[in-house]
């Protein structure tokens, strides 16, 4: 059964720093292309970054510069480090997973919260 588990979400405030961790299992890691979304309430969920099988990344507008996704494929995780943290910043990320369409999975999501 595939899982992804994401953790390290919690309330910070404005300017600090979070690292999430989304741990798979139940799949072939390193073949996935693996992204952060984030969903606020009454919004769409977004995509704030990738991370192809390769190691390309691509980040949303208002993100680059500040987060950095990775992967350790030996861990079957891939992280979010989230730098200079804004309230805008405030939602539900989500880990999700890919593989050529074949398969798309989804974590349960983890809370930012950036306030004063």
């Amino acid at each position: 059964q595939v899982q992804l588990v994401e953790s390290g979400g919690g309330l910070v405030q404005p300017g600090e720093s979070l690292r999430l961790s989304c741990a798979a299992s139940g799949m072939s890691f390193s073949l996935y292309a693996m992204a952060w979304y984030r969903q606020a309430p009454g919004k769409q969920r977004d995509l704030v970054a990738t991370i192809t099988s390769g190691g390309s990344t691509v980040y949303t507008g208002s993100v680059k510069g500040r987060f950095t996704i990775s992967r350790d494929n030996n861990k079957n995780t891939v992280y979010l480090q989230m730098n200079s943290l804004k309230p805008e910043d405030t939602a539900t990320y989500y880990c999700n997973g890919r593989y050529f369409g074949k398969n798309n999975y989804w974590g349960q999501g983890t809370q930012v919260t950036v306030s004063s």
